[in-house]
């Protein structure tokens, strides 16, 4: 009893250490992903930081995920390094007695997946799809950041404004390029108001600029002056915010239409606790350390055939998508698979082990 504690103890405490590293590395990525979609006006900058949290909560599932299976490898292999395993062979109890703690300590977190793949993660896709599609729907100058120029959504238009006031619609010093065919016209003003008609049609009003208009590659422009000049917004029609990808949809919808794609994405949410289970028994008879071969063999294979094993899901999925195999078969064909390896090789060490524990029984009897 107290050795399973100990065994328990261990891992959460590596499991906390290698959940904060794996975190901050998928933080990083997010974060910088997402600046840089900010600055090419993909994303507005005032729901970075709700997308940045929304698309790390995303991700959390998949860390737990590493995060079981390392921590398991990690405490098996110290105790291979340390020769801890052999004084448990020799005192007769056997690999299989891994199994209890370590399931002990990986079911909770496997129930705590299973909840964010199937309930948290589809609301913060939902979440995000709906930020992002709100902020694709603006007019052109809605999304204009000041000092950088931003495309229509038409891409027939390039925006340039020095100063912007959101709240009274005020821009100052403007640039403005559009092209139409093989005709080209730039404009620049000191300043602008944003204006809405009683029909609803948006316009950008510049006072006191100039026009430059002629064809592309003929070096002959004309030049107009203005105190006045509107220039009609593009505006996205209304659609629904709900985004088409899958992902977003809420797991009671995915069983209610059960189409392909929907039994695709369903596939995914089943196999991330499954996979925790399987990976962290996995774990067991991949940390053991041969010191003839070196510290790191068993990391590096063990590194290997979780990346194929995860593979091997996502592949299943793709399959399913595109109706090459039954949902009924995919649903358990890789964590068959990597559970019959599991199996097989507990045995090999198990049976390995024994003739350990017997070698060294035996020799301390002879003395």
């Amino acid at each position: 009893m107290i050795f399973r504690r100990a065994i328990v103890s261990e891992l959460a405490n590596n499991a906390g250490a290698v959940f904060s590293v794996l975190f901050f590395i998928v933080f990083t990525q997010v974060l910088v992903h997402l600046l840089g979609d900010a600055s090419n006006g993909k994303v507005d900058p005032k729901d970075l930081v709700s997308i940045v949290a929304l698309e790390t909560l995303t991700n959390i599932p998949l860390i737990l995920v590493l995060t079981v299976f390392i921590a398991v490898l990690i405490a098996l292999s110290r105790a291979f390094r340390d020769s801890e395993m052999v004084v448990w062979f020799a005192a007769g109890q056997s690999l299989f007695a891994w199994v209890r703690p370590v399931l002990r300590f990986t079911l909770p977190v496997a129930a705590v997946i299973a909840m964010l793949a199937f309930f948290v993660s589809p609301w913060a896709e939902r979440l995000i799809a709906e930020a992002r599609t709100r902020f694709q729907h603006r007019d052109d100058v809605s999304k204009v950041t000041p000092g950088q120029f931003i495309e229509s959504t038409g891409s027939n238009r390039v925006f340039f404004v020095e100063n912007l006031d959101p709240e009274g619609g005020r821009v100052q010093s403007v640039f403005a390029a559009q092209r139409r065919g093989d005709r080209e016209s730039v404009i620049v003003a000191a300043s602008g108001v944003m204006e809405t008609h009683t029909d609803g049609a948006r316009f950008l009003v510049l006072r006191n600029g100039r026009r430059y208009e002629g064809d592309a590659g003929v070096p002959k422009y004309r030049v107009l002056e203005f105190d006045r000049y509107a220039i009609r917004l593009d505006a996205q029609p209304e659609a629904p915010l709900t985004n088409a990808r899958t992902r977003t949809i809420p797991t009671q919808r995915l069983l209610a239409d059960f189409t392909p794609r929907n039994q695709g994405e369903l596939l995914s949410r089943i196999a991330l606790p499954v996979v925790a289970v399987v990976l962290a028994l996995l774990a067991i008879p991949l940390a053991y350390v041969n010191p003839r071969v070196g510290r790191s063999a068993n990391l590096i294979v063990a590194t290997l055939l979780a990346l194929i094993y995860l593979n091997s899901v996502q592949i299943m999925q793709a399959w399913v998508d595109r109706e090459r195999v039954r949902f009924w078969i995919a649903v358990w064909l890789a964590h068959g698979i990597a559970a019959s390896l599991a199996a097989i090789l507990f045995v090999r060490r198990v049976y390995s082990s024994r003739m350990l524990g017997a070698a060294l029984r035996g020799r301390s009897g002879g003395q």
